[in-house]
């Protein structure tokens, strides 16, 4: 338990100390209960999207723990009708994020991604925002503005996506802040894992 959470604090930590300045930078906590078809999945997870579209860099952390089933799947869906409600198609690369964990019911993830590259993209994405990446980078960035966008995971066990939670654009930390933020991760594992007991 104590190696998760170091892992979690380095992971997420990281995600935050590479936003540049540019860089558009969003934060989600992830539940069942935020499910299109609400479960209740004891699990919990926390994400981080550091977005800088002029260097058409997109770095995605997350966090997560208490999955009852291995994960299938991650990725970033946009963008919803309505802010915070609803389901959206998948706006990243299917089917799930590269290196993302599979089979697992817990662990961490840091990556970055070129999305000028198609291979980021879902190509039906791309196909829906006039046919280039630079479409789909702009869709996307809107639609995480609004709201519109959220950050799920699914397993074998929830097809549909086990945990999710929207992307909310926040100010990009002081690196000082970012650990004051980070610390709520073990709180909520914590509390995730005292929930089931």
């Amino acid at each position: 338990m104590k190696s998760l959470f170091l892992k979690c604090l380095a992971a997420l930590a990281l995600a935050l100390g590479s936003a540049a300045a540019m860089a558009e930078s969003y934060t989600t906590s992830m539940t069942g209960l935020q499910e299109v078809t609400p479960n209740d999945s004891p699990a919990v997870g926390a994400g981080i999207v550091t977005f800088d579209v002029t260097s058409h860099t997109i770095t995605i952390g997350a966090v997560f723990t208490g999955l009852e089933a291995g994960v299938t799947a991650a990725h970033i869906h946009c963008c919803t009708a309505d802010a915070g409600v609803g389901g959206a198609p998948v706006a990243t690369m299917v089917p799930t994020f590269a290196g993302f964990p599979a089979g697992v019911t817990e662990g961490t993830y840091l990556m970055s991604f070129d999305t000028s590259m198609a291979s980021f993209w879902n190509p039906a994405f791309i196909t829906a925002h006039g046919g280039t990446t630079s479409g789909a980078e702009m869709a996307l960035l809107d639609g995480m503005n609004a709201g519109m966008a959220y950050l799920n995971i699914h397993t074998s066990e929830y097809p549909g996506g086990e945990i999710r939670g929207f992307l909310m654009l926040t100010p990009v930390p002081e690196p000082g802040m970012g650990w004051m933020l980070l610390m709520g991760v073990p709180l909520a594992v914590g509390l995730a894992r005292r929930r089931r007991e």
